[in-house]
């Protein structure tokens, strides 16, 4: 019973790291686009965010129990397998985090929670009807959801607008976004903080702390909202630039409609106990905001690395989750050096992270993205202009340049002797 309860505390603590980097790992959900134009600055937008993933923890819990009561069967599950599930869910956020990417950390872990489940019992204990109703479909159809009607409010927001002064419109737009963004943050709140509490309640059912079927104690609900509370106040900020910068250059009129439309998806499937990915759902909207105004662009080739980032998500945290459940399943010494393994290999990403550091100060700076495949295909077999060449200038000499020249010049022809006559 002694092994048995030191296990059962270490899935719980590990839950609750994985909560952290889903808190930082996520940020730029709710904050990337407000960040990006201006409206709020980075550290005060975090904060802000970070109050409101709070306060959304508490307001429901039908996401925590699709988590707890739907997708595995309960009665096979062991404190190991659920301790192998986060293993992998935590390896995915950090990794993608790393890159900048911005993936599902709800995604990773189901995927985590689905690979050490067949590891450890087999495939009949995944309920397949749940995870195709409320993860797969919703994982397809929030970000399409979200893109269109994006796409369609900023459409619909410029053509209202476009005999106002701009300036007083991108004033009243840049308050409207710390409002949709702070909607976003608890909408985040009620579905990503709930997925932990769901894990460390499922683990509790399956170490006999809890009756089946029990919904999350208070306790799990304050700890899982603590966590990601932190995390989020951290920032992910290379997530943050990618999802403010690295996909499409945002106005004001833009991030209100990018976040006013994901929130609305998040909290209405959070309501139905959904399990979507608030990540899928708030790129889905800047990527039609981007496109919803004249002149607008999308940087296909970031958003392709996520795409398949988004497609790699369930089965590589599935792949590793069931390789450290085949380790843990060899006794304690297996659940130590997979303990082991996870902090290792946490402080090496971290430790790659500083070679490059991203932080508030430079979240906003984004390299001009180098022209795609397709591009630079188009400009080779492109003939040049047919017509008259006309004779480029002469390029321009800036002047202190010109001046620097002369006085070179001056001094070196007054140090020449003058040839005697």
């Amino acid at each position: 019973m002694e092994n048995f309860s030191l296990i059962l505390a270490i899935v719980v603590i590990t839950a609750l790291a994985f909560d952290f980097t889903n808190g930082f790992h996520d940020t730029a959900n709710a904050m990337a686009t407000t960040i990006s134009t201006g409206a709020m600055k980075p550290k005060v937008a975090v904060a802000m965010s970070a109050v409101l993933n709070l306060v959304g923890a508490f307001l429901s819990i039908e996401v925590a129990n699709t988590i707890s009561k739907g997708l595995v069967d309960e009665s096979g599950i062991q404190p190991e397998v659920i301790f192998a599930a986060l293993v992998g869910a935590i390896l995915w956020n950090l990794l993608t985090w790393l890159v900048g990417l911005p993936s599902s950390s709800s995604h990773a872990l189901m995927g985590g929670l689905i690979g050490a489940t067949i590891a450890s019992v087999g495939v009949g204990a995944v309920h397949g009807d749940v995870l195709v109703t409320k993860v797969l479909i919703p994982a397809v159809a929030a970000p399409l959801v979200a893109g269109v009607a994006a796409m369609f409010a900023t459409r619909l927001t410029y053509k209202l607008g476009r005999h106002t002064n701009e300036k007083a419109s991108g004033k009243g737009y840049r308050a409207g976004q710390i409002a949709s963004a702070g909607l976003v943050s608890l909408a985040h709140g009620t579905n990503d903080a709930q997925k932990t509490m769901g894990i460390i309640t499922l683990a509790l059912v399956a170490g006999g702390a809890l009756a089946p079927d029990s919904d999350p104690p208070v306790w799990v609900i304050v700890s899982a909202g603590l966590a990601i509370a932190l995390g989020t106040y951290l920032g992910g900020w290379r997530i943050i630039r990618t999802m403010g910068k690295g996909l499409t250059d945002l106005q004001p009129q833009q991030g209100f409609a990018a976040q006013t439309s994901a929130a609305t998806v998040i909290l209405a499937s959070s309501h139905l106990g959904f399990s979507l990915s608030t990540t899928h759902s708030v790129s889905g909207a800047v990527m039609g905001a981007g496109l919803g105004r004249k002149g607008g662009v999308v940087r296909w080739s970031t958003a392709t690395r996520m795409f398949v980032a988004w497609g790699l998500t369930l089965p590589a945290a599935a792949l590793v989750a069931a390789l450290a459940e085949w380790v843990t399943a060899l006794g304690t010494w297996g659940t130590a050096a997979v303990a082991v393994f996870l902090v290792a290999s946490s402080a090496a990403i971290w430790l790659i992270s500083r070679r490059e550091v991203v932080d508030h100060t430079n979240v906003n700076d984004h390299a001009e993205e180098p022209p795609g495949v397709v591009t630079t295909a188009i400009a080779a077999v492109t003939p040049p202009p047919v017509g008259p060449v006309t004779e480029q200038p002469a390029a321009t000499v800036p002047a202190p340049v010109a001046a620097t020249a002369v006085e070179t010049t001056a001094a070196a022809n007054s140090s020449t002797p003058t040839p005697a006559v």
